[in-house]
């Protein structure tokens, strides 16, 4: 395991025994879906987790949540918010969680914020040294799903698209709708740029729960240590598809 960049003082990663997986992928991509999932698939193999996001830090997620909904951040107070709502959940949780050896499931992780913070005409070089202290993750998976069903998506789960999701901040369009496609092509096109760069697993999240879910589950086997052939049965058994 290692940094980002310069990391956190006083933290050895040679003892970080545990694994930090991140999926990623928009609002409406299954996400969340794919990480209950998962968790439940590890446990249900013995190992323990612990699940991060964003917006959950002790410290900050109210504000952060309560300023959100009044629409009054500015791209900048944008960004430092939310590093510090990752900063606080590295340090308190996922440093603790990996030098215990348990495996922490990020719904969601940094390249979500750099997307984000780029897409709104952020300097990447900036963005980016704002998170050198995480740690890169054993696997990012990124879960690739067309605007068009994105939409369809958000609208059956709540039937009305979220004001930052959308990038209306950003005045793409007067339309909310126009403007969640517009955003959420400039957030894909930023995520495949930086799968190359960062070396993600793009998965095609336009599939079924479990299509999806099985493909996670194949490539987190061998991460820990398992024999693939083997996992491979033991993942399709426990979930009843043999």
């Amino acid at each position: 395991m290692k940094f980002f960049g310069e990391g956190l003082p006083g933290v050895n990663v040679d003892k970080l025994t545990g694994k930090l997986i991140a999926i990623e992928g928009a609002d409406g991509s299954g996400r969340s879906t794919q990480i209950r999932l998962l968790t439940d698939w590890l446990e249900g193999h013995g190992y323990a987790t612990v699940n991060v996001g964003l917006k959950r830090s002790n410290l900050v997620s109210e504000e952060l949540e309560a300023a959100m909904q009044g629409n009054v951040l500015s791209p900048i107070t944008f960004s430092l918010f939310y590093a510090t709502d990752f900063a606080d959940q590295l340090e308190n949780i996922i440093v603790p969680a990996l030098r215990a050896g348990l495996l922490v499931l990020a719904d969601r992780y940094i390249y979500t914020l750099i997307a984000r913070d780029i897409v709104r005409g952020g300097n990447p070089e900036w963005v980016e040294s704002l998170y050198s202290i995480a740690l890169v993750p054993d696997v990012v998976f990124y879960l690739d799903v067309a605007p068009r069903f994105l939409v369809e998506r958000n609208m059956q789960k709540s039937a009305q698209l979220d004001y930052w999701e959308s990038g209306m901040d950003i005045r793409l369009s007067r339309d909310i709708f126009d403007s969640f496609i517009r955003y959420q092509r400039l957030m894909r096109n930023e995520f495949r740029r930086m799968s190359e760069k960062y070396n993600f697993q793009v998965i095609n999240g336009n599939r079924s729960p479990r299509s999806i879910a099985l493909d996670l589950q194949k490539h987190v086997a061998p991460l820990l240590g398992e024999d693939r052939r083997a996992a491979n049965q033991g993942i399709m058994h426990a979930n009843g598809w043999l």
